[in-house]
């Protein structure tokens, strides 16, 4: 009986380590694939044009539809120091450049003074009647804080340049990357140069693609 009695440890022993080693496995398995999905998967590098944003009357709009134009992305405010001239020299290069090859994208924003209180639909009335602009005046976004709008965030972390008031200017290249930035006070002058260099690259690429 006592040869009986010391059987059994040695009878369920086995099988318990032989699950351990399984379970074992199965862990260092798991944990080698993530790693190598880690290195080898990285997650795409997003750029402006790969973002959807909505309209003034809140339509899911594919930023995709302005690649290959440069872009300026301001976000403007209808009862600001800066609204009037910020407005006319917006809608001055828009209607110099565009629409072939630049395009203005404005954002309201209501976080700097509360000077953007009205709607979207509101604003974009506001901003065609009085300013006669042309360019697309899109939904109004937050652009600081846990809830700033994708499209926009990428902007500031790309150029490490957050906006500290109404009517920063982003350059955005036709490959989606930010090229430059204004701060509202900056004359139309010194945005000029630059959005017209970027025009001609673009133009000289069409002609060497013909």
């Amino acid at each position: 009986m006592e040869a009986l009695t010391t059987s059994y440890p040695l009878k369920y022993s086995v099988p318990k380590a032989r699950v351990f080693v399984v379970f074992l496995s199965m862990v260092l398995c798991t944990t080698i694939l993530c790693l190598l999905q880690l290195r080898f998967f990285k997650p795409k590098i997003r750029d402006f044009y790969s973002f959807e944003v909505k309209d003034s009357r809140g339509r899911i709009i594919s930023l995709e539809k302005y690649r290959g134009k440069a872009t300026l992305v301001v976000n403007v405010a209808s009862y600001c120091q800066y609204t009037d001239k910020n407005y006319l020299v917006l809608q001055e290069l828009h209607r110099e450049f565009g629409p072939s090859h630049f395009t203005v994208l404005a954002f309201p924003c209501n976080q700097f003074g509360e000077s953007e209180p009205g709607s979207s639909q509101e604003i974009e009335s506001f901003a065609k009647g009085n300013y006669g602009v042309t360019f697309p005046v899109f939904h109004k976004i937050k652009i600081l804080g846990s809830e700033a709008d994708p499209a926009f965030k990428f902007l500031i972390d790309s150029s490490k340049k957050e906006p500290r008031w109404n009517f920063w200017k982003y350059l955005v290249s036709p490959e989606g990357k930010v090229v430059k930035f204004w701060r509202p006070e900056e004359p139309i002058e010194s945005i000029k140069p630059e959005v017209t260099s970027l025009i001609r690259q673009i133009i000289m690429k069409k002609r060497e693609d013909l």
